[in-house]
């Protein structure tokens, strides 16, 4: 509460008190500011004309040091002018003296519910951020992300392909956004979890009584997904009968609802995405060879998370503050051990296994540094998978070699506490052979920066 009338604020710190709001004051402009600017407010209750600072600069200066407290001006000189000017200035509301004791409270509880929602908002973005960003660094994933944008600038079909979990919806959408439709929908249709005999009205929609149970019309993904993007997840796992009716509607632009006999043209991309070899499906006679032509005009492939371990230590940075905050845990850190671990770990389900363990790992922490014995208690015996050591099936030796080094590198940067010259030494290693081999593995001391690597050269 912000006001130099002392009446004023004991009648409205009181009102206030009753409701349970626990209320500080200040009397004049550069001390409301300063308490304002130090100490995390709720909500500000401002009267426009104050000593040494108005209400209105105090609002302006506050904003302009990247406070945002909402703030609610005050005036027993109100104009529509002063209103206006104030919202411009970040206000969230105003009120005239003298004050209706209904009404403030009525402003005060609207204000901080706003401000609630707004919070909750903005925490939800953040955290689906992490979900719909295609995160890394390495190689392939900055061919994966050209290809997107190629793909998205186009209207031609395209089929994503990759192991389980490593993020081809992500693509999908990724696809859809850079688009020109992407003011249109995204629906999405998984064609392994619809049962066979649902999937056509799952796609095409149905007319009321066109079977038991369709008590009334109801349109389809592909006409709810007009003039944008259809998504068919898990297409290879489509049934035989059912690609023969995809293939007429791509085709021919239009369909007919289940139980109906009216056209309906549709302006519809599609993004198909599948796990399986459909080109093995193809000459299996599992998968109709014509429909996959259609599917397959742009192919994208999604790399496995083994093909860019050095992209594990940013996915772990995106996830584990999203982790943190969505369990209510407070703010964790990895070491670097325990970073070389987890990039050992095969993953089998790629990202969203790591996703998965990052969660695991935040949860069944306790101390606010995960370490890696933390990293081998969660993990277990499919750490290593098995007794294999290093080694993994389909990685090259190069690869094996590269990891094996950049462990120990960390691993003895962890037991010397970062101390570079201990650690070459403990490695029997050249100080300036041991630093060559960091930069080469894109290995970094825990705290150091760019100059100070440099320097120690």
């Amino acid at each position: 509460m912000v006001d130099d009338e002392p009446n004023i604020v004991r009648t409205v710190r009181s009102a206030l008190k009753v409701e349970g709001y626990d209320v500080d004051s200040a009397s004049d402009g550069p001390s409301a500011l300063d308490k304002i600017a130090t100490r995390a407010f709720d909500l500000a209750l401002m009267d426009v004309q104050l000593p040494g600072m108005d209400g209105l600069q105090v609002l302006e200066r506050a904003r302009a040091q990247g406070v945002d407290t909402p703030v609610i001006v005050m005036s027993g000189h109100g104009t529509i002018e002063t209103a206006v000017q104030a919202t411009r200035l970040g206000a969230q509301d105003f009120l005239e003296k003298p004050l209706s004791t209904d009404k403030l409270l009525l402003t005060v509880s609207n204000t901080l519910e706003l401000s609630r929602l707004t919070t909750e908002n903005k925490k939800l973005k953040r955290l689906s951020g992490v979900a719909t960003g295609l995160l890394g660094d390495s190689s392939v994933m900055r061919e994966l992300r050209e290809r997107v944008r190629l793909a998205a600038s186009a209207n031609a079909p395209v089929l994503v392909t990759g192991e389980r979990g490593t993020g081809k919806e992500l693509v999908a959408r990724a696809i859809h956004e850079g688009s020109r439709r992407a003011q249109g929908p995204l629906e999405k249709l998984n064609c392994a979890a619809v049962p066979a005999d649902l999937i056509e009205s799952e796609l095409f929609g149905h007319e009321a009584g066109a079977f038991t149970g369709a008590s009334r019309m109801r349109r389809g993904k592909f006409e709810r997904a007009h003039s944008g993007t259809l998504f068919l997840d898990e297409v290879g796992d489509m049934p035989a009968a059912m690609q023969a009716k995809l293939l007429r509607v791509l085709q021919e632009g239009e369909l007919e609802r289940v139980g109906g006999h009216e056209v309906h043209k549709i302006n519809v991309r599609i993004v198909a995405a599948t796990n399986r070899e459909l080109p093995q499906d193809v000459t299996d006679s599992r998968f109709r060879a014509d429909l996959y032509d259609r599917l397959n005009v742009v192919p994208i492939h999604v790399p496995p998370l083994r093909q860019r371990r050095e992209d594990v230590p940013l996915l772990l940075a995106a996830f584990l503050p999203a982790s943190c905050e969505a369990n209510d845990r407070a703010t964790k850190t990895v070491t670097p051990a325990a970073v070389a671990l987890l990039a050992k770990h095969p993953f089998p389900g790629n990202v969203r296994e790591l996703k998965n363990l990052v969660e695991r790992l935040v949860i069944l922490t306790p101390d606010e540094v995960i370490d890696e014995q933390d990293v081998r208690m969660v993990l277990g015996a499919s750490l290593s998978g098995g007794n294999d050591g290093y080694y993994r099936a389909g990685v090259s030796l190069r690869e094996m070699l590269e990891a094996a080094e950049r462990d120990l590198i960390l691993r003895s940067l962890d037991h010397h506490k970062g101390n570079a010259t201990h650690a070459a030494r403990d490695l029997g290693l050249e100080r300036s052979h041991f630093y060559k081999k960091m930069r080469s593995l894109g290995v970094r001391r825990p705290g150091a920066d760019d100059s100070s690597e440099a320097d120690d050269e």
